[in-house]
């Protein structure tokens, strides 16, 4: 065994390695007779998007061909971009934004014509009728956005028809079996989905056509979350009214329970077609859910009983039913997230698609342990990665450096799942502490809220408050404390460093520098969420100002690095270039490191590698050792 100081270790998990097993999955599943499909993303494809087929034989194969990519931008944040009936996928295609239709055997063909501006008319989240399909439209038009539910018969030979418009926002429409009803859900500024939506239910005519919309459940101050019709025609959904996402279905007119649990049954809206449910073959409900305790899988009969399942993982997402069985996206601490099948019968599972991943050696898993501690408005959580490496050991008396990762949104959560880019840090020697702040999400709406108003004092506190208990525990150094975040937790980590003295670097990824550029730059879906997360815009100039990193300079006095792609719609680049500048006028060491061809989350393989590697250059050079490996260099200005 190596003796070499934390941070110094050499590991096998190199960043090339991490982008072989960063192969994502999409949230969703979908089932097709006995064929069951799903989405993933292969950063070593330039962050391609590519629908996968398996076959009843077990026989898998891609369904997109070469020169496609199965990826919306509608929200920006997309999701939803495929549909399949009959062995024919619908998908969006992310360089045009067009609609096609891809049946086997043939060219995919366009089902939308070709805008007069470039990508101006995006598509998500289908759901199919008798010869056509509904589906979201976005517009971008005449610099005007506009959202609205449109139909398209499938032959693409007529033009798309607007059948419910007048929202700011729709998603999840879902046709009913007997194709006499369509349901969705429509919410309106300021509100995200989380805050409140509505659904809305209409008569569905043959042509596609609607009847008049009347609103069934939800509305302003409750979530309503997966709307989905049973085989046998009634419509459930998962509604927060209690202060969990928990099930309902639509019976005679009235909104009836199907149980009441202490856990959500759902997830935020970022992106189109999440799952937590799915309807098996004898009617009974497969349900995830997420509580403070966490994952469970339960089965929610027709007498109302419910029993529970062994859940194949720690996270789970996208459940669909066929041929009996249950599919599920799965991960945890030991395992991949990866598409599962298991058996609702027996409880037994088996994975049938999983990243190929660099081969990590058992004994290199970090495993997380699950922390608790104290803030002013009651517990908050993280889970602590401690250094693992059997092949070194840290001189007598260190104790290692700690990064403190905060998760985008803000309102989203940790992921108890094996991830080389986690294991790639602590097999290294460093301490890595993931953390649900208050504000995160699948501890209930009440802890979620704790961010109201208060985006860039609770989040970064709870962060502090995490490092400090780490450290004074005896699981950290104190004095090398680093806090990194991408996007939302970004924009935490800059205002950590401004704000807070706990932390001696950062490591801002596409993150949030001046709230008031962000309220009157960025896309439609985000454009009124500062309205809860700080207050209306311009009325709370003043706190975006307090609360902006870019305006306190002064306060940031440690090393910082940031990373940031040129193509970024939702936080623009010119944030991270202005950051960069003041702080280099102050004489603050600072690297700024651009990505051409990069949004708003690196895709490509090449720059994922880079973005590690440089992190860990700076890390280094701040923190006093060599990193092994023999990696590139980051040049940190005025160091």
């Amino acid at each position: 065994m190596v003796t070499a100081p934390y941070g110094a270790w050499g590991s096998p998990i190199t960043a090339p390695a991490v982008t072989r097993a960063s192969l994502r999955f999409s949230d969703s599943l979908e089932a097709d007779g006995d064929d069951l499909y799903w989405a993933e993303s292969r950063p070593a494809e330039g962050g391609r998007t590519v629908v996968v087929r398996r076959a009843a034989d077990g026989a898998t194969t891609d369904v997109t061909p070469p020169g496609f990519d199965a990826r919306t931008r509608v929200h920006e944040y997309g999701g939803g971009a495929y549909a399949v009936r009959d062995g024919g996928v619908c998908f969006a295609n992310f360089t045009d934004q067009r609609l096609y239709r891809h049946r086997p055997g043939e060219d995919p063909r366009p089902m939308t014509p070709e805008p007069a501006l470039a990508a101006a008319r995006r598509f998500a989240d289908f759901t199919f009728g008798d010869g056509f399909l509904v589906c979201v439209r976005e517009r971008h038009e005449d610099g005007e956005v506009v959202n609205e539910l449109a139909r398209l018969p499938l032959g693409g030979s007529e033009e798309a028809r607007v059948i419910a418009s007048g929202h700011d926002f729709f998603s999840s429409p879902r046709i009913s079996p007997d194709g006499r009803r369509l349901a969705w859900l429509a919410w309106d500024h300021p509100d995200m989905p989380w805050n409140g939506t509505t659904l809305c239910l209409a008569a569905l005519s043959p042509d596609g056509a609607l009847g008049e919309a009347r609103a069934v459940a939800g509305g302003r101050g409750e979530s309503i979350f997966q709307p989905e019709w049973s085989p046998n025609g009634v419509l459930h959904f998962a509604s927060d009214r209690t202060g969990w996402w928990n099930l309902y279905r639509l019976q005679d007119g009235e909104t009836v329970p199907v149980a009441a649990v202490t856990g959500d049954c759902g997830v935020p809206q970022w992106v189109f077609r999440l799952r937590r449910y799915a309807f098996l073959d004898d009617g009974s409900i497969a349900a995830v859910y997420s509580s403070p305790s966490g994952t469970t899988l339960l089965v929610h009969a027709t007498d109302g009983t419910a029993r529970a399942l062994p859940a194949p993982g720690t996270w789970l997402a996208g459940p669909v039913a066929a041929n009996g069985r249950l599919f599920l996206i799965a991960g945890s601490p030991t395992a991949f997230p990866a598409v599962v099948r298991l058996d609702p019968a027996t409880g037994r599972s088996e994975t049938i698609r999983a990243p190929e991943g660099p081969g990590l050696d058992p004994a290199l898993i970090s495993i997380p342990e699950r922390v608790a501690f104290r803030t002013p408005d009651g517990p908050a959580y993280a889970y602590y990665y401690p250094p693992t490496n059997p092949g070194f050991r840290a001189p007598a008396g260190e104790l290692p450096p700690l990064l403190v990762t905060i998760h985008g949104g803000p309102t989203s959560a940790a992921r108890p799942v094996l991830d080389p880019e986690v294991q790639y840090w602590t097999s290294r020697g460093f301490a890595l502490a993931d953390v649900d702040y208050g504000g995160s999400t699948g501890y209930g709406r009440a802890y979620w809220e704790r961010l109201q108003g208060t985006w860039g004092i609770v989040d970064v506190r709870d962060c502090a408050l995490a490092a400090a208990h780490l450290a004074a525990t005896g699981r950290a150094d104190p004095a090398r404390l680093a806090i990194r975040g991408a996007s939302a937790g970004g924009y935490t980590t800059l205002a950590a460093l401004a704000f807070r003295r706990e932390f001696a670097a950062g490591a801002s990824h596409f993150g949030v520098a001046d709230l008031e550029l962000l309220a009157r730059d960025t896309h439609k879906f985000e454009s009124r969420y500062l309205d809860w997360l700080v207050g209306p815009y311009p009325q709370a100039a003043e706190s975006c100002r307090e609360r902006s990193p870019i305006h306190h300079l002064d306060g940031i006095d440690r090393p910082v690095i940031l990373f940031q792609g040129l193509e970024d719609r939702v936080v623009p680049p010119e944030q991270a270039q202005i950051m960069a500048a003041g702080l280099r006028e102050r004489g603050v060491p600072v690297a700024h490191l651009t990505f051409p061809g990069e949004g708003h989350g690196f895709r490509r393989a090449e720059n994922i590698a880079r973005t590690l590697e440089a992190e860990l250059s700076f890390y280094g050079q701040v923190f006093g050792f060599d990193p092994a490996g023999g990696i590139e260099p980051v040049l940190v200005e005025e160091l």
